[in-house]
């Protein structure tokens, strides 16, 4: 039995007590690089056909969910092995994709080790105890949506500065998380859907992906962004109600389209 799941890493807002460097900054800064109303988009679909879903209420510039636990360097947690550079926008993201600083300073081992235990690992092992409630209903065949959502146009720091993107982008680390097959259902029924898609640019897909895609084990993860331009004012991060409505409607349709063809 062929089964979706779908994970929404990047849509929390809430500000752990651990990261007070946080607190304070003016809420456009705050929610430039967080994947809002993602989750608030995709719900009544989730709701609609009780689709097996994790999500996150925690903010992804003190731990983001879409890394690894050693995706971070010495500008973020102290002395670390890694140099300064390596990982700007790691698990601890020190710097926007505007390039605008977050961390003024450096974090304690201490703390990163906290954050580690109190966030990053409790939503990953959701994931993994929903996967395994999936399988003990029968499901044999993991199909998995990890949906993000990105700026309509590339930053200095993005693979494709000030570029104009499609409304979604579908990404597969390159042909390595999912089968072909399943590639081809989710881009044919986003774009049935009426969205215009690009393929592994200029996104090739995350850690969540990486990790949990492994198709010859029956776990087939792929990333889709929607562009934020669709559904909300990216200067105010305001939710544009008519818009999104539309929007709504369409993912409803693409996620419909991937069941069916799961059946």
């Amino acid at each position: 039995m062929k089964s979706l799941l779908i994970t929404i890493p990047h849509s929390g807002e809430r500000i752990p007590d651990e990261a007070p460097w946080l607190k304070g900054l003016p809420e456009t800064l705050l929610m430039y690089d967080v994947d809002r109303y993602v989750d608030r988009l995709y719900e009544p679909t989730i709701n609609k056909f009780k689709i097996p879903s994790v999500k996150t209420e925690w903010h992804r510039y003190a731990i983001d969910l879409n890394r690894l636990e050693d995706d971070v360097d010495a500008d973020s947690v102290e002395d670390h092995k890694n140099l300064t550079g390596k990982y700007p926008r790691g698990l601890h993201w020190s710097i926007t994709t505007m390039g605008e600083r977050l961390m003024p300073k450096p974090i304690s081992k201490e703390t990163h080790d906290l954050l580690i235990q109190k966030y990053f690992r409790p939503f990953h092992q959701q994931v993994k105890d929903t996967v395994a409630k999936m399988k003990q209903a029968g499901a044999t065949e993991i199909y998995h949506v990890d949906a993000h959502s990105m700026p309509s146009v590339g930053t200095k720091e993005h693979r494709d500065p000030g570029e104009t993107r499609a409304d979604i982008v579908v990404s597969d680390c390159g042909g390595i998380s999912c089968s072909t097959w399943f590639k081809d259902l989710v881009i044919s029924a986003y774009e049935k859907a009426g969205f215009k898609i690009a393929y592994n640019w200029p996104y090739l897909g995350g850690r969540v992906t990486e990790t949990y895609g492994r198709p010859k084990e029956g776990h087939h993860s792929i990333q889709v962004e929607l562009k934020r331009g669709l559904y909300m004012d990216e200067k105010t991060k305001a939710f544009l109600p008519g818009p999104s409505a539309e929007v709504q409607l369409k993912l409803e349709a693409a996620v419909s389209s991937i069941l069916k063809a799961l059946k």
